[in-house]
């Protein structure tokens, strides 16, 4: 290692969150991608058709630099991602973009920049009121655009990735996709930016490349001077800057462990996710895009276990119409064949995603007018998407699922829905799936609380954690207030989980997990005593979670759950777990994450 010439002490420790897991050690690179700034003028209306003639000449500027990167993105890692990049492009051409931003240039008299502010604005309190964390990463997508807009408005260039030509980590506010797109990586070892979260596209390009990240620092580009010596670890979500000799060769160790890791999980992709007692456990994947199926496959998913079809409805002044969402449910459908993709209708609320519906802001969006009751009150919107994937039903092996249910009557509404599209289908002479096989997410305490009813009306059940768990706690996990009390392993929160499972198991039908509990190795043996059976999760976790369950049994985890539901607290429920885990598991809970 290189001394570092900037008075650094020794083993300064940074905490973000670990986007991307593995170790990097080198020496920091900073880039410069701060937020541009835009400058609002007023100008005289002879002055309007010259910024008009701008914007428009931007917006050209900047799809051709985002069709450049598509094209020299030659990483087969990243094939699957170039929906990413068509999204930006998509973005580009939204007539609510576009339209928005001349008619505040015609109407305000106000210069080009000012009017995509104001544009850029709205879109970005739109993503600011949604819930679901992985949706509001989606404003990242809007930063990303305005930001290469903002700068070609202004003549400014911007230094490529590309142009690094020796091992670095890079240091930066922010990264987006189309940067991450064109990281060597023979050059580009990790990195870590001041803003982000683990689902950005950025982080999830990370993950697909292997290049470790640390994101959500907030100051990494200010406490980070360049040359420095720093270690990466986005496993844990730490930054270590001048490691003293002891240090380094800590980690070092560290990320040859992990390395050899990495490569022997490849191995378990292939097999069976069976424990040693032989229960078989399915393993799928949640997705928003086909593109991400080849990535799905290749890590051993099962299927898809979550399609989430709200971004079909984003960045659009209409919602797409039946012929288009066919098109997309049958892709799925035909590449996932034979296995199963289940289908979540329109899971957000209509003054977020639905142009053309005018909703009044509701003060309490979490609890208001938002998934199946939305679709229930716009029922020609949700008819379209049931005919579309009634449509696409004849292809594959497709699966249809209501989110946020509360009651008997929701699920009873949404069958004579779908029983009238097929009707409506059938009189039309069009081919339709005959028996869709239906599913409620269980994400309310109220759904928890009547499983046995609700499972004697549907085909299975998928239990989303996140909702789950911030109704059952009433807890805001975005609040940073009372983030601390978010917390899975909450009592209350493994007996509403008892609750649907043992509901499910009494009616025979099939009980599955799409939440971030899914996915967390540590969870493993408790959700399979508690009868989970199908757990959907990022693709890229599979091969760890398979390589669990086949370490362990089954029975032995219903003893652990009788002991952890005798204790009164959700810490005393994790240092039990966790110390049962790392006793009977020591190779892979034995030692600190890396």
């Amino acid at each position: 290692m290189v001394s570092a010439k900037i008075d650094i002490p020794q083993d300064s420790f940074l905490v973000g969150i670990g986007s991307s897991p593995g170790i990097a050690i080198g020496e920091a690179y900073l880039v410069n991608r701060a937020r541009i700034a835009a400058i609002d003028r007023k100008i005289l209306p002879e002055q309007v058709d010259a910024e008009i003639a701008a914007f428009r000449d931007a917006l050209a500027r900047s799809r051709r630099q985002l069709q450049d990167v598509r094209r020299e993105a030659e990483d087969p890692q990243l094939s699957e991602h170039l929906y990413i990049i068509d999204t930006h492009l998509l973005i580009l051409d939204d007539q609510m973009l576009v339209e928005n931003t001349i008619r505040t240039i015609r109407e305000e008299l106000v210069n080009a920049e000012g009017a995509l502010k104001t544009t850029l604005n709205r879109f970005r309190a739109v993503f600011d009121k949604i819930e679901d964390e992985y949706l509001r990463e989606r404003r990242s997508d809007i930063d990303s655009i305005g930001d290469r807009l903002l700068r070609n408005l202004k003549g400014e260039g911007q230094q490529s990735l590309r142009d690094i030509d020796h091992k670095v980590v890079v240091v930066a506010h922010d990264l987006s996709p189309a940067d991450t797109m064109q990281m060597d990586r023979d050059k580009i070892i990790g990195f870590v930016t001041d803003v982000g979260g683990r689902t950005s596209h950025t982080s999830i390009l990370g993950r697909s490349l292997g290049i470790p990240a640390v994101v959500g620092l907030e100051s990494a580009t200010a406490l980070i001077p360049p040359g420095v010596p720093m270690i990466v670890d986005g496993s844990a979500g730490t930054i270590v800057l001048n490691p003293s000799p002891e240090t380094f060769r800590e980690y070092l160790l560290k990320k040859q462990a992990y390395e050899y890791h990495e490569q022997e999980l490849l191995s378990y992709c292939e097999l069976p996710a069976a424990t040693r007692d032989g229960e078989r456990v399915v393993l799928r994947c949640n997705i928003e895009s086909a593109a991400e199926i080849p990535q799905a496959l290749h890590h051993g998913a099962e299927g898809v276990g979550l399609f989430r079809t709200e971004f079909l409805f984003m960045n659009r002044p209409a919602p797409p119409g039946e012929e288009e969402q066919c098109q997309i449910y049958r892709e799925l459908a035909v590449r996932m064949a034979p296995h199963p993709v289940t289908i979540r209708t329109l899971d957000v609320g209509g003054d977020k995603f639905v142009p053309e519906v005018n909703l009044s802001d509701e003060s309490n969006p979490a609890m208001g007018l938002r998934a199946v009751r939305f679709s229930l009150k716009e029922r020609r919107l949700f008819r379209v998407q049931l005919r579309a994937i009634l449509r696409a039903g004849v292809h594959g092996n497709l699966r249809v699922m209501f989110p946020m249910i509360s009651g008997v009557a929701e699920v009873r509404h949404c069958k004579e829905c779908l029983a009238e599209a097929r009707a409506e289908l059938l009189a039309e002479g069009i081919p339709c799936a005959g028996n869709l096989p239906i599913g409620v997410m269980i994400e309310t305490p109220a759904a928890a609380i009547i499983a046995p009813l609700l499972a004697a009306q549907v085909d299975f059940f998928s239990v989303g954690t996140n909702d789950l768990i911030q109704y059952c706690l009433a807890v805001d996990r975005s609040n940073e207030h009372v983030a601390y009390l978010y917390e899975p392993l909450h009592p209350a929160v493994l007996r509403a989980l008892q609750m649907t499972c043992q509901a499910a198991r009494s009616a025979g039908i099939e009980v599955g997990m799409c939440g971030e509990m899914a996915g967390e190795p540590l969870y493993i043996l408790i959700l399979l005593a508690l009868g989970f059976h199908e757990l959907s999760m990022n693709s890229i976790g599979i091969p760890r979670l398979k390589q669990i369950i086949r370490e362990i049994r089954r029975a032995d985890g219903v003893t652990l759950l009788e002991e952890l539901l005798q204790l009164p607290t959700a810490a005393e429920v994790a240092a039990h777990l966790e110390a049962y885990m790392a006793r009977h598991f020591p190779t892979i809970f034995g030692t600190p994450t890396i």
